[in-house]
């Protein structure tokens, strides 16, 4: 029988404690054997200049989950071309480990909702389950997605943190430790990350 691995894709930018509450809740209350917290060098949709550096958050993702054995970084996308797709890692991580491993996606609700928009979405659902955690989020789900026998909802604490909130409370000096890992606070403490100074709005 193949392991359920869950996809678990996300800058991590840097990864805090929704991101491993979430994916913890799905390794001890789902059918899925293991969490791979996958490191995306280049969401399409996202401002490239706003990351670290790729290794610098892979290990961070290292830290905050070595004391989890359900739970594992995951650098497979670097070694993609970019900007990627989910769909062209999918079909990279189906025929590397065929035997292995049967691939799941992991996404908030809010993704849900524009998951039509996303490259070959109907490629992605035919042949990969989806176990959504739910995310306040505006906007209507759209209906082919209510009942789709490959969606599954995951009853999940509602978990709204978010990495933007935790960058540029560092920028401010505000304290935030308790949204991090204590491994994760002491690697961005020693690296000096996020406190270049944040513009104003007005």
């Amino acid at each position: 029988m193949k392991k359920k691995i869950g996809l678990y894709f996300g800058t991590f930018n840097p990864i805090h404690i929704g991101h491993l509450a979430i994916a913890n809740h799905l390794a001890e209350y789902s059918d899925l054997h293991e969490i791979w917290m996958v490191v995306t060098p280049h969401n399409p949709h996202k401002k490239k200049s706003s990351l670290l550096d790729n290794h610098h958050r892979y290990e961070m993702v290292y830290e905050a989950t070595k004391n989890y054995p359900k739970i594992k970084p995951s650098d497979i996308e670097f070694k993609l071309p970019q900007p990627n797709y989910t769909v062209h890692t999918l079909a990279h991580l189906h025929q590397e480990y065929l035997a292995q491993y049967e691939f799941c996606l992991i996404m908030g609700e809010d993704n849900l909702k524009t998951l039509h928009k996303w490259k070959n979405y109907e490629v992605i659902l035919e042949n990969h389950d989806i176990y959504v955690y739910p995310r306040i989020a505006s906007g209507e789900m759209d209906a082919h997605f209510i009942a789709h026998p490959k969606i599954h909802k995951i009853d999940a604490p509602i978990m709204e943190i978010s990495s933007t909130y935790i960058r540029n409370s560092i920028a401010k000096n505000k304290g935030i430790r308790p949204l991090l890992s204590p491994e994760v606070w002491k690697y961005i403490d020693e690296m000096n990350f996020y406190k270049e100074s944040i513009p104003t709005t007005i």
